[in-house]
């Protein structure tokens, strides 16, 4: 594909592969609407002035037969589309169906979002993913009209973006913190996607408060209902200390990224709107894109909320929780590989408990930070470092020691595969082959650390209170595919209330049901 023509509009022949499973009436009555639960679902490229936007662009309708619909921002691009700056096509949630779906597409979406082509390139992208790089081209091509190095620039060109307008770096190290080859690569990327040179989008860039000095601050959008608040409490009633930290309203915690440690700050958005705040203080800038996206999966912020309780609100056990709760998220780890860890060690004991032991694995293996960041001292111990570490002083028996040992073996040869892209129902049953690992944990891992949408956890002692408390039972599961993971939040709610509602101090006393 040739990019931007010079008349600003893209060949109508281009669009044929990139829109054949996008359905014509049912997008354009979403943009009709301006509804914005469709924002980051698809874009729209505009005919009559070669600008795409997202589904909720106050401009103008266009009339249905001057658009056509991409399932991603980098199939307009590379049909020759510009972004719009009215409504900032690239600043949405990302597609909920990378999440939900397990093929092939899928997965490569979810790697690329995690940064594996700026890091190993389309073949260690196609490695990764078990296929040859003809493969995965065609694939990607035969479903989005693009392949992986489009769908990384068009990432490289959000990142560039937000370091553009959020910092005074200068234009040249924007340029190779966003992944750029070259000055002039940047350049003409910018001027494709946005109609604007680099400097144009400085000038034109919204004011933020900036924040501390060395850190940037970004807002992660969202869709509606999502309550910011419920996320950041469930996620801080489990922070580990060194490792994580929750003050009541900011849960902070170290990322360990390709390129070096970082810490994030995540709060409320001030406005109330859904969205969160995201302060980070990166080791090396080019990990910024990485950084998003694992705060995204973190938070669950890319959710489809309506698609979720459209299935579990019009179950009678489920009903009232989801009208009590509208939106709610499943909270996961901005590492796989640490919360199988993780899951191993909180196995049949509590929150409070597992918080313990983990701190203690922190302290033996963990990597220490340069310099403390308030209360955070520590990155997650790598797998690597975990495989040889002496954990005897953990306060763990034998058995549970010689699990996160093999564990840990496992996910540096790669025999238990952990990462963004990779196949859950293979990942599960790797989990399973290692002693000490069984159902609950392996189940867990898939729902917190995969971010799988559709897990069933067997045998959860909170789970089972609440189906209990409902008249139900593990049958009625079935009932909530391809949202199960969504439902276990619900029943998690409803034995463990004080994991989702705010209770008067930072942090509740005394043991908590199993659940990491």
């Amino acid at each position: 594909m040739s990019g931007i023509r010079q008349s600003g509009a893209p060949a109508a022949g281009m669009l044929d592969a990139v829109t054949a499973s996008l359905d014509h009436d049912r997008c354009y009555r979403a943009v009709a609407s301006r509804d914005v639960r469709f924002d980051g679902w698809f874009v729209t490229g505009v005919h009559t002035t070669g600008i795409y936007c997202r589904p909720s662009c106050p401009a103008r309708t266009p009339l249905a037969r001057n658009v056509s619909f991409f399932a991603t921002a980098a199939g307009a691009q590379a049909a020759g589309f510009r972004a719009c700056r009215r409504c900032r096509p690239d600043a949405v949630p990302g597609s909920p169906e990378w999440d939900v779906r397990a093929d092939v597409v899928a997965r490569a979406m979810r790697l690329i979002a995690d940064g594996e082509v700026e890091r190993s390139g389309v073949p260690g992208l196609a490695a990764r993913l078990g296929y040859s790089e003809r493969q995965l081209h065609r694939h990607l091509v035969g479903e989005l009209g693009v392949g992986a190095l489009s769908l990384a620039r068009a990432q490289r060109a959000h990142t560039a973006r937000l370091l553009v307008e959020t910092t005074d770096l200068p234009i040249a190290d924007v340029a190779f913190a966003a992944g750029f080859a070259s000055i002039r690569q940047f350049n003409d990327t910018v001027r494709e996607i946005y109609a604007t040179t680099p400097s144009g989008l400085r000038g034109a860039r919204r004011g933020t408060d900036g924040g501390p000095p060395g850190w940037l601050t970004l807002r992660l959008a969202a869709r509606p209902p999502f309550a910011a608040d419920e996320v950041l409490l469930f996620l801080g009633l489990h922070a580990v200390p060194g490792l994580e930290e929750w003050d009541g309203t900011t849960f902070s915690r170290v990322l360990d990224l390709p390129h070096g440690p970082a810490v994030v700050r995540l709060s409320p958005a001030p406005d109330g709107g859904s969205a969160v705040t995201a302060r980070l203080h990166l080791t090396a800038l080019r990990d910024l894109g990485t950084a998003v996206s694992r705060c995204r999966r973190m938070l669950d912020l890319d959710a489809d909320p309506a698609a979720v309780d459209d299935v579990l609100g019009v179950d009678p056990a489920l009903a009232p929780l989801v009208a009590a709760a509208p939106g709610r998220r499943v909270p996961a780890s901005p590492d796989a590989a640490e919360l199988a860890v993780r899951a191993v060690l909180g196995q049949q004991v509590s929150v409070a408990g597992a918080r313990t032991l983990t701190a203690r694995v922190l302290t033996a293996a963990g990597t220490p930070l340069p310099e403390p960041v308030g209360a955070l001292t520590h990155a997650f111990p790598r797998p690597e470092a975990l495989a040889d570490a002496d954990l005897s002083a953990v306060g763990l028996t034998g058995t549970r020691r010689s699990t996160v040992h093999t564990l840990a073996a496992a996910l540096v040869d790669g025999s238990v595969p952990l990462d963004p892209g990779a196949d859950r129902a293979e990942a599960r049953r790797a989990l399973l082959a290692v002693p000490g690992v069984g159902p609950w944990t392996a189940a867990l891992v898939g729902l917190r650390g995969l971010a799988d949408p559709d897990v069933w956890l067997p045998g959860d002692l909170a789970v089972r209170r609440a189906l209990a408390a409902l008249g139900g039972c593990d049958a009625d599961a079935d009932r909530w595919r391809p949202w199960r993971s969504y439902a276990v939040l619900h029943l998690w709610s409803v034995a463990a209330p004080s994991l989702f509602t705010r209770p008067p101090a930072p942090r509740t006393r005394g043991p908590l049901p199993r659940s990491a």
